[in-house]
């Protein structure tokens, strides 16, 4: 669960922070007609399939099958049992490229491990789905495991995407813990490449190492909440920073990130922690925020309901109760506006139509369509 602490953040360091801009905003009026079309329980996750339904995850552990047109909601069985409480639960849900050949889904979540332990993982199973407006996950196998299970219930991270060239890539957060995201006999603090099946594909950034080394793209990160790939097939992150330095990073390929030992904020006991200026040797964020917005989620945008928008970026911002708007030149980006959204938003993803869609956090969570024009 985001920290309201991390609104006290002191806006006065913002101009000491970071050689990446750190952003100032202006609260924009919406410049879109927003429409609530159905409620759900503590939503986490949406997937568009291809006749138009949406498949959503909710954090307790159900997988939802919401029929746009009638507004029918069904339940997909199946679902592997998930270690609920905190950030911990049903994660994220990613279609496999061939999705219409294969029917292919992909699930991440907290599953429990021993002594009390937890750590995130994704599965992959068939989608068989029935004439009644439900289905069931078939054949489902665990393709990835955070390696090791540690106490505690925070940064799972556990975003999901395949990139252009047909590999998955998972975001990994360090749990809470720190110094794992430097460490390179553990999966925790890293983004990892892995081939569809979970196997591990030639030419990762550390494959030499062996063992789970040769999962890991890049390191050194903390929360990260978002991952997608812009129209040029860069992949992009956004990470939730500890009290203050949010970030949006372009992620290239064995990059050290440089959490824990930098950040544009500092710990929520009042430590300083040094910027990401003082140390060259890691990759400094193409965007920061202090005050934060809490990042939940990244979509690029292509479609045709927003013409002026398309290659930009939107963030769900959870404390900050928004959707914000990223403009992009090449590796640099700048926060251009902010929508309040009176509530914190959860996933963002733009839907066949072109539509933006929105999750809203929490119970009675509701699923919201932005389309053009002022309401």
């Amino acid at each position: 669960m985001w920290k309201p602490l991390k609104l006290l953040a002191c806006a006065a360091a913002v101009a000491a922070c970071s050689d990446a801009p750190s952003t100032s905003f202006a609260q924009s009026s919406s410049p879109f007609t927003t429409t609530a079309v159905a409620e759900f329980n503590e939503p986490w996750a949406m997937a568009f399939l291809p006749d138009g339904r949406l498949l959503v995850t909710e954090k307790g552990g159900a997988l939802k099958l919401y029929a746009i047109e009638g507004g029918q909601v069904g339940d997909i069985a199946g679902v592997p049992e998930v270690e609920y409480g905190g950030q911990g639960g049903l994660g994220d849900v990613v279609l496999h490229p061939d999705f219409a050949d294969n029917g292919l889904v992909y699930l991440s979540y907290a599953e429990s491990g021993p002594r009390g332990t937890a750590g995130a993982a994704v599965a992959r199973a068939k989608l068989v789905l029935d004439a009644a407006g439900g289905g069931a996950l078939a054949d489902l196998a665990v393709v990835w495991r955070q390696v090791p299970k540690v106490d505690g219930r925070g940064h799972y991270g556990h975003r999901i995407a395949f990139g252009p060239d047909g590999f998955l890539y998972i975001s990994s957060g360090e749990r809470q813990k720190f110094t794992p995201a430097q460490d390179l006999s553990t999966n925790l603090g890293k983004i990892v490449r892995l081939n569809a099946d979970g196997s591990v594909p030639i030419g990762n950034a550390f494959a030499d190492h062996g063992g789970v080394a040769a999962q890991i793209w890049t390191l050194g990160h903390r929360n990260p909440l978002g991952l997608a790939f812009d129209a040029e097939g860069r992949l992009w992150n956004v990470e939730m920073g500890p009290r203050g330095g949010d970030e949006l990073n372009i992620v290239e390929w064995g990059g050290n990130y440089g959490w824990p030992e930098v950040s544009n904020g500092d710990h929520y006991d009042g430590r300083t922690i040094p910027d990401h200026r003082t140390r060259l040797d890691f990759h400094a964020p193409s965007a920061s925020w202090n005050p934060v917005i809490s990042p939940s989620s990244l979509m690029f945008y292509s479609g045709s309901e927003f013409p002026q928008w398309r290659g930009n970026a939107f963030i769900g911002g959870l404390s900050s109760e928004s959707l914000v708007r990223i403009e992009l030149d090449g590796a640099s980006a700048q926060e251009a506006e902010r929508f309040d959204m009176n509530a914190g938003i959860r996933a963002v993803e733009q839907g066949p139509d072109g539509a933006i869609w929105l999750l809203e956090d929490g119970d009675g969570g509701r699923l919201l369509k932005l389309t053009a024009g002022r309401p």
